[in-house]
């Protein structure tokens, strides 16, 4: 009976494992993605994000740099930031899931995850309010500045996660 039950704990510690690491990696890819993309606003057969502006003309693309306005490049660093504190977050959950001792949160981990979500939540909010001033009224916001604001509540909820969590055997 008591194998029984040991192996219903190690199962359930096994899923929870399992849908962390998953959470986690999606919000790393969700991240990466809206860094990259280059969706943030579009306009008809036009397209710019944080990096380039890219309108189709002739059957192809004719991307040029964004302009240089410090807001931008404040959202571009907090962009690249939250990306990397959630790489880091995990490669350090992934450490401490060997070195942490029995009955440890993972606290450090926590920390590096909920950092990476006010990153992008500050990066998401300063794009908001600043870019009504630089976008045409026909502009619409593109999937990766929806993407960037689905990240915010994926990796604080992975930093709360982490903080609840403790380690098992």
């Amino acid at each position: 009976m008591k194998d029984k039950a040991d192996l219903a704990t190690n199962l359930k510690m096994l899923a929870i494992l399992v849908a962390t690491i998953v959470l986690h990696l999606t919000d790393l890819t969700i991240l990466f993605i809206s860094t990259c993309a280059n969706a943030w606003r579009t306009h008809g057969e036009s397209s710019y994000d944080l990096w380039y502006d890219c309108t189709q003309s002739n059957g192809g693309y004719r991307c040029l740099w964004t302009s240089d306005a410090d807001w931008l490049q404040a959202v571009q660093a907090l962009m690249v930031l939250a990306t990397i504190f959630c790489l880091l977050s995990f490669i350090i959950f992934l450490c401490q899931l060997f070195t942490l001792v029995k009955g440890g949160r993972f606290f450090f981990t926590a920390v590096f995850q909920v950092l990476a979500s006010l990153f992008v939540m500050s990066g998401a909010i300063i794009y908001t309010v600043m870019s009504p001033e630089w976008k045409k009224e026909s502009d619409v916001y593109g999937y990766a500045f929806v993407l960037a604001w689905l990240a915010f509540p994926l990796t604080l909820i992975s930093g709360i996660i982490y903080i609840v969590l403790r380690k098992k055997k």
